[in-house]
Order: structure tokens, then sequence, then C-alpha cells
């Protein structure tokens, strides 16, 4: 990927100078801007869409992870701050590095080469999800079914399964989801991990590729039928 579009989180301005001047080693980068904090950059993010942000954590008002919680769209992240006892929650959250204050030529160089490597390469959308104490961050193709629990949505990927406040029809929206369909008025499932699709006296069956079988209900059964034809 030739042009990388990236943001610039930091509360201290004297940070954000340093990163960007930095980043001037490297022509494949291009800033897009910079945020003080988690308001700033939630809009930003939202409207220019970057490839990464490198995130401060700890800021007034909202912290870094604050942030990721509420995106719709999360860009690939560098975390850098000050503090290393978040080290360990930035990499449960998948965090493509984690740069510490002062940052060193060096240490950015590693974390310039990852973000080279890894961007662009179709890993795809994703959302963050913070529940019980844990911070995820999901990608949409890893994703292979959601639940409806009262006013939760529950999702399913590889063995594990997180509570995101939210409902299916907010999901609905979101454009990470094309690839779900609505199988009835609980359950959004991934087509991509359609195994088996079976017919019995009540209707249509899917099997998922991991096993778990999906009710289509009769309202949506039409639809079901349209998408499988294409």
């Amino acid at each position: 990927m030739n042009n990388i579009r990236t943001l610039i989180i930091d509360d201290e301005r004297g940070a954000r100078q340093e990163l960007i001047r930095m980043l001037k080693s490297y022509p494949q980068f291009t800033v897009l801007g910079e945020a003080a904090n988690a308001d700033e950059a939630e809009k930003l993010i939202g409207f220019l869409k970057p490839d990464l942000i490198f995130l401060d954590i700890q800021m007034p008002g909202r912290s870094g992870f604050d942030l990721l919680e509420n995106l719709i769209h999360v860009p690939q992240v560098i975390f850098v701050t000050a503090f290393d006892n978040y080290a360990v929650q930035a990499f449960e959250v998948s965090a493509m590095d984690y740069l510490m204050k002062p940052v060193r030529e060096e240490r950015f160089k590693s974390a310039i080469d990852k973000a080279l490597e890894k961007i662009g390469t179709n890993d795809g959308a994703a959302i963050f999800v913070k529940d019980r104490g844990k911070h995820h961050l999901i990608k949409w193709k890893d994703v292979h079914l959601i639940e409806s629990v009262e006013n939760y949505a529950r999702l399913f990927f590889g063995q594990e399964q997180v509570l995101l406040k939210t409902s299916l029809n907010k999901l609905e929206e979101n454009p990470g989801c094309q690839r779900f369909f609505r199988a009835n008025r609980s359950i959004l499932f991934n087509i991509d991990y359609i195994s088996l699709i079976k017919k019995d006296d009540d209707g249509t069956l899917v099997e998922l590729s991991t096993g778990e079988l999906v009710r289509i209900s009769e309202r949506q059964a039409i639809k079901f039928r349209n998408l499988i034809k294409q």
C-alpha cells in the first residue's frame, strides 16, 4: 500500500509534532490531520476514515480505549503513551504496536515496518468491544454469528463470544456487516460461513461451518432464496 492515510491523536502538541516529524522520513504515509482529544478524533475518523491512527491512551476526558469503543470505522492502531501499565490492554485489543514516550527512532521504525507489512492486506473492517473488563478489536470477517440478547448483541468469533451494547438493527447499518444476513428477529449470520442449507417441515435451516444451526424465518425466506441464487 503506497499511501497509508494516518491520523495523530495525542493531547500533547509536542508529542503530535514529534510523530509528524518522524513520519516525514516515510513517504508511504500521509498525515491527514491531528486531534488533541477523543471528541476531536472521533469526528475526524468518521469523516476521513484513516487506515492507521497513532493513539495516546490517557487523555483528558475520554481515554484512547473509550474512543475506540465508540467508533464505527476502526482503523489499525499504534498506541503511543508514557505509561507502560496499559501494554497488556493494548495487545488484548490486537493493536498493531505499542510505543513508549519518548519514542526512539529505531523503535518507531519497527512499528512502521509492521504497518507497511499489514495495512492493505485485506484484513478488513473491525469493531472494538469492551466486555467484562477485557478489550477486543474484532475483524468482522471473523464473526460468524450475532445474537440479540435483551439490550445487547452477542458476537461469536472463533471459540469466543462478547457482548456489545447495541441492537441488531443498528449493527445491520454498520458497513462491516455487509456479509451478514438477518435470519430472524434475533439472529444475524455471516453468509461466508454457510456450510449446508436444509429444508424441513418448518422451512429453511442453515448450518454454519462452525456447527451452529440457524432457522430462517418465513418472513426472510424469500429474501434468503434470492440471495443464494446470486
